[in-house]
């Protein structure tokens, strides 16, 4: 092979342009056996020419164009007869950058390189390879990137003969370039922004692998255990623990369910300070859902232990205040009834006196005492009682029954306190046995016909009814009073709590009727409650169990 056709085809071989076997296919083709140097060049450039895959621009020594192919032509344009012999690669370059790489050159080369062709050639000139990145600009003024490899050419004596430029269009490589630094971006944005997440959150925060080595930490982890995050990352996270195997643990048992949640271990920082922290973790996968390992949150719950003790010291020093009040209010009570007897039985004497011994208006003042007298001694007794079923004190002396018998007698004693109201008794008269203490039950439904009397108007119906079934009875105290506001119902049961009449603006009652009918039925393993709508009435119910005994 020829000097010039061997320096051509190593120069192409050597920009990556054709491989040894391309070139031998393309001589084969023109059927140019070896050694015929003047057509081996011919076929070559022939080959060269017709490529449209890649430039070819071969100047002169002086940069002036002498070859220009079809890759060239289509890559820029021209045809060919428009730059050959008439303009250097520089004059279709963008000449910013001509003068930019003149710079740069100068500067790295230490000697002042021309802008222009110049500095297109001037490593390739000194021997030194040579493949850089330029703009070159098409006829119609379009521009588009390209990597271009620059050869010096040489004759026989080694000396210059002028300069070959292959050039690929690098728009797409540019387009892929631009897209991956676009995704790159996002990720780094994606990277911050988790990064802030876990930054900013109040927990110490880590990530361990499956065997429980750290991989990651956040600035609280680095606080909760000061140390480092260099050196917490790679050591055994159920080292930072006072009880590691515990700590050891909860890693194991998050890889076996996938979570843990409100774990508590205590940290021991480096200098010994220790912390009580609430962790929770989860499993870490990738998108493959091949296990990762943990990630995990650790909240000091320092202060909330510590607010939990409070409130238990203070909870048992309330309860003592409530068994000292309560000690203090049965002791109170109880020492009221002897004096309140004697008052009440002073009382019934004058009552009874005949003839000139009292007043009309006297006697309507004792009739008055009598009556305030009568409700303070139930007050005391409800008082007292309520006292004891709380404590667990009542003792229940439980018989057979009848809720119907209960029930007339309770509508005779309030029979009084009718006045134009209809007390109504509805239902079978057939007897409902329950096994119950009878003075107990007598005694709830006095207060539930009571309490519908008070808030019953005068034209008003007070309605009971017992509804028997084979494991219960449901007893109905039903009024058509004002109703209760759904404020007052959830409360309604409680000690002192009172009923107020909204029409009236009143309230009725001590606040112990109804909490002591609560704690009466529920004694006897029954339920209590109260079904109201404004505007419409009121229904107090009670259930109690038909069974052989009443529960201890």
């Amino acid at each position: 092979m020829q000097p010039e056709t061997r320096q051509l085809g190593e120069i192409l071989i050597e920009a990556g342009l054709i491989t040894p076997d391309q070139l031998q296919d393309a001589l084969r083709r023109q059927r140019i056996p070896e050694g015929k140097g003047a057509l081996v060049t011919g076929a070559l450039q022939t080959a060269i020419l017709n490529s449209a895959n890649f430039s070819i621009i071969a100047t002169d020594k002086k940069g002036v164009i002498q070859l220009f192919n079809v890759g060239a032509e289509r890559m820029l344009g021209y045809v060919a007869a428009d730059v050959v012999n008439k303009i250097t690669p520089a004059e279709i370059s963008d000449p910013r950058e001509v003068i930019a790489r003149a710079k740069a050159l100068s500067f790295e080369l230490g000697t002042p390189i021309t802008p222009g062709f110049e500095a297109l050639v001037f490593k390739a000139s000194r021997g030194i390879e040579d493949i850089y990145e330029l703009t070159y600009i098409r006829k119609d003024g379009s521009r588009f990137p390209a990597v271009v490899s620059v050869t010096a050419l040489r004759d026989a004596q080694d000396a210059i003969i002028g300069y070959l430029l292959i050039g690929t269009d690098n728009t797409a490589r540019k387009r892929v370039e631009a897209e991956q630094k676009k995704l790159d971006q996002r990720l780094r944005d994606q990277q911050f922004y988790t990064r802030s997440l876990i930054e900013s959150s109040i927990d110490a925060i880590m990530t361990t692998d499956s065997q429980g080595i750290i991989t990651d930490v956040n600035q609280q982890m680095v606080a909760l255990t000061g140390c480092t995050r260099d050196e917490l990352i790679g050591a055994p996270f159920k080292n930072h623990f006072t009880d590691p195997e515990r700590a050891e643990a909860s890693i194991k048992q998050a890889l076996a369910e996938g979570r843990v949640t409100n774990y508590e271990l205590t940290a021991r920082a480096r200098d010994g300070k220790e912390t009580v922290v609430s962790y929770n973790a989860i499993v870490l996968y990738d998108r493959d859902r091949r296990l990762q390992g943990v990630f995990a949150a650790a909240r000091d719950v320092t202060e909330s232990k510590r607010f939990e003790q409070t409130l238990r010291e203070s909870n048992e020093q309330l309860h003592k205040l409530e068994e000292l009040r309560d000690n203090l209010v049965h002791m109170v009570v109880h020492d009221m009834r002897t004096p309140l007897t004697a008052i009440y039985g002073f009382l019934r004497t004058l009552e009874t006196l005949e003839g000139e011994s009292l007043s009309d208006q006297g006697r309507e003042f004792v009739q008055t005492a009598l009556a305030s007298t009568e409700d303070l001694v139930e007050m005391v007794s409800s008082l007292l009682d309520v006292n004891k079923m709380e404590a667990g004190e009542m003792t229940l002396n439980p018989t057979q029954c009848d809720l119907l018998t209960i029930a007339r007698e309770a509508l005779a004693k309030v029979e009084p306190l009718k006045g134009d109201r209809q007390l109504v008794l509805s239902g079978s008269d057939e007897p409902v046995t329950v096994m119950a203490d009878a003075e107990l039950i007598a005694r709830v439904f006095q207060n539930l016909l009571g309490n519908a009397l008070k808030f019953t108007p005068d034209d008003g119906r007070v309605t009971v009814s017992i509804e028997p079934s084979a494991d219960a009875a449901r007893v109905r105290v039903q009024d058509t009073g004002p109703g209760i506001p759904p404020e007052y119902r959830e409360r309604i049961f409680e000690k002192f709590s009172q009923v107020e009449d909204p029409a009236k603006q009143q309230r009725y009652s001590t606040g112990l009727g109804l909490a002591f009918c609560k704690l009466a039925v529920e004694a006897h393993g029954g339920q209590v409650g109260v079904d109201s709508e404004e505007g419409r009435g009121s229904t107090f119910w009670f259930t109690l169990p038909r069974r052989e005994s009443v529960p201890e």
